[in-house]
């Protein structure tokens, strides 16, 4: 077993996967959804908000595409 983790390989090869059967590809089916993600705030340091507001956005996204909604989560 190697001593460090060596994503290349693997992330390659499931990245192929998921293009080959289109799983970034909109399925043209019902309305669109869209969040546009502002910048973060430069004048600071990251904190808990952010990755709250992240999770926030997520869940939004998420529930609408369970709901058959065409999702586009911009940043």
């Amino acid at each position: 077993m190697d001593k460090t983790y060596q994503p290349h390989a693997i992330e390659t090869s499931w990245y192929q996967t998921w293009e080959s059967e289109n799983y970034f590809a909109p399925q043209g089916v019902g309305d669109s959804y869209t969040i546009m993600i502002p910048p973060p705030n430069v004048t600071g340091s990251l904190h808990m908000g952010h990755g709250f507001n992240n999770a926030i956005m997520d869940a939004l996204i998420r529930f609408r595409r369970m709901q058959g909604r065409n999702t586009l989560w911009q940043p």
